[in-house]
């Protein structure tokens, strides 16, 4: 059965970050109650820079199995703050930003002491460098989809991209070579790959759709630090590994990822293979997103974990 709709109390957190030459603002939305005594889930989304519309199912956490979900944008996204002034500004945009914009929510809403945390994809990459620095109130960490390392992640996406139709193939290769990632055309090849490997629900979900379209309005942050593409990261992330450091995550973990994500096996492997206490779930009908593709398995097998 699926869990009943759950309804969020919206808020802004105040983010002083001096380098922006403004007054900064970090949107969120709690479900559930944070002062009922059950551990929150904080969410993390991907991108950089894609907002957290497509994760909405996972508030239904709150309805399903009471379990408070915490969920919001990143700066220069969604509904926080934007910063199209610093489009391309690599020294601006970087993770410690963004662990920086976590710690202050979590101070914010009074739950610094005691938190479970869930991150997607480009989330995924930001709760393990979380993890690694110990933070005494973080209790579990969830990694759906986060490679370990940009270079893993190419790799995988480059083998994936080597099964798309020659014509495909040739056209991402030539919009890349000259500098013409913003046309249509490249656009609509990119898409055959998202269709197989991100999210293979059609018509594209609402909340997905959403999310794609607050980035293409503002794509400072996935610009600056990714790139054009999922498969194509030139920006400053492109160097981005926690390999080396992963041991250093001492909280109970959960991976997950899909039987065709761009997430694939490889990328996911060194968390498994180098956390103490870890667990492993592949969704055998996913891709990137099986909180959309298979939503009400995706909540069962988070309650499981949590509680």
């Amino acid at each position: 059965m699926t869990a009943p709709e759950t309804q969020g109390s919206e808020g802004f957190a105040k983010f002083d970050v001096p380098a922006a030459g403004k007054e900064c603002q970090t949107w969120y939305s709690v479900y559930g109650d944070l002062k009922a005594g059950v551990r929150p889930l904080v969410c993390l989304h991907g991108g950089p820079g894609i907002p957290h519309d497509y994760l909405s199912p996972i508030k239904n956490l709150a309805a399903a199995y009471s379990i408070p979900v915490v969920m919001y944008d990143q700066l220069g996204c969604g509904r926080s703050t934007h910063l199209q002034e610093k489009n391309g500004d690599e020294a601006f945009w970087t993770v410690d930003l963004f662990l920086a914009e976590l710690d202050n929510l979590l101070v914010h809403l009074g739950i610094r002491d005691d938190y479970d945390l869930l991150g997607q994809s480009w989330g995924g990459m930001l709760g393990a460098e979380h993890a690694i620095r110990q933070p005494k109130g973080l209790n579990k960490f969830i990694n759906a989809s986060g490679p370990a390392s940009v270079e893993l992640f190419l790799k995988a996406t480059a083998k994936l991209r080597a099964e798309l139709p020659q014509d495909i193939q040739d056209t991402l290769t030539k919009h890349e070579q000259n500098g013409t990632t913003d046309s249509e055309e490249y656009e609509e090849a990119m898409m055959v790959f998202y269709d197989r490997h991100t999210c293979r629900i059609k018509p594209m979900p609402e909340e997905l759709m959403s999310s794609f379209a607050y980035l293409k309005e503002d794509n400072t942050v996935y610009n600056t630090m990714n790139g054009p593409s999922e498969f194509h990261v030139i920006g400053s992330l492109k160097t981005f590994s926690v390999v080396d450091r992963i041991h250093q995550i001492k909280v109970p973990t959960l991976l997950i990822n899909g039987k065709y994500d761009e997430a694939t096996d490889e990328v996911m492997e060194p968390f498994f293979k180098i956390i103490e206490k870890v667990k492993w779930i592949r969704f055998a009908e996913s891709s990137h997103m099986p909180h959309l593709e298979e939503a009400e398995e995706y909540l069962k097998v988070l309650n499981n974990f949590l509680k």
